[in-house]
């Protein structure tokens, strides 16, 4: 399949148009103005001095190019002047201080200029890879080419230490992304040169002797070879990604085996119901298989997109729907919970669990290490912000494919398609609504993703189903597909020990939590019946349904005296409110649960 992009896709209703004009309208500005008072935006100017207050860190250059790429997908589809401004004034100091040779970063220019490419973990290729994607989405968007020649100067540059001299201290990098960005400069090019350097970062990393750590860089195989996801969540997706999209663009088919080997490992024993990924703080990483904690979850905000990337890389590779269904699920959930209500502040870390007693100090070592408890407009490490940015700007990146003679409906979403050969119209109120219509034109069959969370649906016309899709022939007329959106629970594979005797409820694609702000304290107590009766109601705040659902409450006894007794708990029946997880923590600190212990 070969998926559409976001400027062929107009997104015309629903919550994620919302999700995209808030991005536009508050979400973009909010992050530019953190990195202003942070001193990212001016570190461009390459003023720093010893000892002044705001030192330039190894990895501004990247939180800064994602927020040019996402104001080039901003302009794509509208001008604005204001960030056109900003980000030209951006532009314009890297091509003042770029190196004559052709490199550019700020930190190893202003801070250590004598240790540039010295240290495989500073980040160096992975701020070049991201300066890339914003010069070409730049280029693209504006006709403007100062971002992009500059970032050609710095990749031939790139070319020759590691290629053709091979005179850094190390091989490969240490945080993986270079490898997508230089696929996607030698599409927009046509310069194979970009394309070989992809290819060799891929083919050497775990060819050659690397410094210590290599699970944590995917470093301890050869990519052929890796069959298990291991080490920094994040850099494990973009590497990934990478061989899929080299695997795509060159039709190497030895890569296949290693992909499908890794994308099970991930989605079928290390992901969250969430579409989160990475259980420990230690190395924001994978652990071992079913190991998903729910309280110390770290699952960045970061990692759930570079899971959707992935999926998209994978679903362009092998049309079957079950990648289609990661995406949803990650971005309603996983990523979405990255972002507040508001569009002005963030979570790095998302947890399924908060128990505030958890968080009390502890008396030798201060607190023990969760997760926050409630979203910030920055932080020290700020690459989450402007990701979710990137992504909520190109939603329409994921909504429509076409392979051979058949239009794909990936996900549903009110919008419309147009390519000049190929046209559809969409109108939805997914996923508040299970009902779907489409028309189409230049296709001569639709395939209908029907997704894995789904038991039930009724379409208009006779199907047959292939790799998850339902597929009709297209006369021109309307389709309409209803899918049964009926609240259901989820359990986990027994050997989650986390969730053992629990169950997560989900309306459609949307994971559900409670909070105490809601259910007042102690929602360990709570249970709840598999086969539970539910009432919903629309919650404006959030724009999705909210539930309330039966419940069984464990309550104190007012003759108990010990901590301990023989006497069987008490119990009172009682209700139990339940909203979008994505809407957790934007009253105030709360408990949350997203399982539940059934009843």
């Amino acid at each position: 399949m070969k998926t559409y992009s976001f400027d062929k896709v107009e997104l015309t209703g629903g919550f994620l148009k919302s999700k995209e004009r808030l991005n536009r309208k508050e979400t973009v500005a909010a992050v530019y103005d953190r990195f202003a008072e942070t001193g990212r935006i001016g570190a461009f100017n390459f003023d720093y001095h010893e000892g002044d207050e705001l030192k330039p860190h190894i990895f501004w250059d990247s939180d800064v190019a994602k927020w040019i790429e996402s104001v080039a997908y901003v302009l794509k589809k509208e001008p604005d002047a204001d960030l056109e401004q900003k980000a030209d004034a951006i532009i314009e100091n890297v091509r003042k201080h770029q190196c004559p040779d052709g490199y550019f970063n700020i930190y190893y220019t202003v801070v250590a200029p004598a240790e540039r490419w010295s240290n495989r973990d500073k980040h160096e290729l992975y701020c070049a890879g991201h300066m890339m994607e914003a010069a070409v989405a730049y280029a693209d968007a504006t006709g403007k080419t100062t971002l992009l020649e500059c970032m050609e100067r710095y990749a031939d540059y790139i070319y020759r230490i590691f290629v053709e001299e091979d005179s850094a201290a190390f091989r490969t990098p240490g945080h993986e992304e270079i490898e997508i960005a230089l696929i996607k400069m030698y599409r927009y090019t046509g310069k194979r040169k970009y394309l070989e350097l992809s290819a060799h970062f891929l083919n050497a990393r775990g060819a050659v002797e690397e410094p210590l750590r290599e699970e944590y860089y995917q470093s301890h195989r050869p990519v052929r070879e890796q069959n298990t996801a291991v080490g920094h969540a994040v850099r494990a997706m973009y590497l990934y990604t990478g061989m899929a999209l080299l695997a795509k663009e060159t039709g190497d088919e030895t890569l296949l085996p290693a992909l499908n080997s890794l994308w099970e490992d991930v989605t079928l024993r290390k992901m969250y119901v969430t579409g989160g990924i990475g259980s420990t703080f230690v190395g924001e990483a994978f652990t071992k298989a079913y190991d998903l904690p729910n309280d110390g979850a770290y699952t960045e905000t970061c990692a759930s997109i570079g899971l959707m990337l992935f999926a998209d890389a994978m679903l362009n590779l092998d049309t079957n729907a079950k990648y289609a269904d990661v995406i949803e699920r990650a971005l309603y959930n996983g990523m979405l919970s990255g972002l507040s209500l508001d569009g002005t502040s963030f979570f790095y870390e998302n947890p399924l669990e908060i128990n505030l007693l958890e968080h009390i100090p502890d008396s030798r070592f201060g607190k023990r290490k969760f997760p926050i408890t409630q979203r910030v407009r920055c932080f020290r490490c700020s690459c989450c912000p402007p990701n979710i940015t990137r992504i909520l700007s190109t939603l329409g990146n994921y909504v429509y494919g076409r392979e051979n003679d058949t239009l794909y409906i990936n996900q549903f979403v009110s919008s419309t398609l147009s390519d000049g050969v190929v046209s559809a119209n969409m109108v939805t109120d997914y996923p508040r609504s299970g009902t779907v219509r489409l028309m189409a034109r230049g296709m001569a069959e639709i395939a209908i993703r029907i997704p894995a969370w789904c038991d039930s649906f009724t379409l208009n016309r006779p199907y047959r189903m292939e790799n998850g899709y339902a597929i009709v022939e297209n006369d021109g007329g309307e389709l309409c597909i209803c899918f049964d959106m009926t609240p259901h629970a989820v359990f986990a594979d027994s050997r989650v020990l986390r969730d053992a005797h629990q169950l997560a409820i989900l309306r459609g694609p949307i994971v559900y939590c409670a909070e105490s702000v809601d259910n007042g304290a102690d929602l360990h107590s709570v249970s709840v019946s598999p086969d539970f009766t539910y009432t919903e109601e629309m919650d404006e705040s959030i724009g999705l349904y909210a539930l309330t659902v039966p419940c069984k409450r464990r309550i104190p006894d007012p003759d108990e005296t010990a901590l301990y007794s023989r006497r069987r708990p008490r119990v009172e029946n009682g209700s139990l409110r339940l909203i979008p997880y994505h809407a957790f923590a934007n009253r105030g600190e709360s408990d949350m649960r997203v399982w539940l212990f059934a009843d």
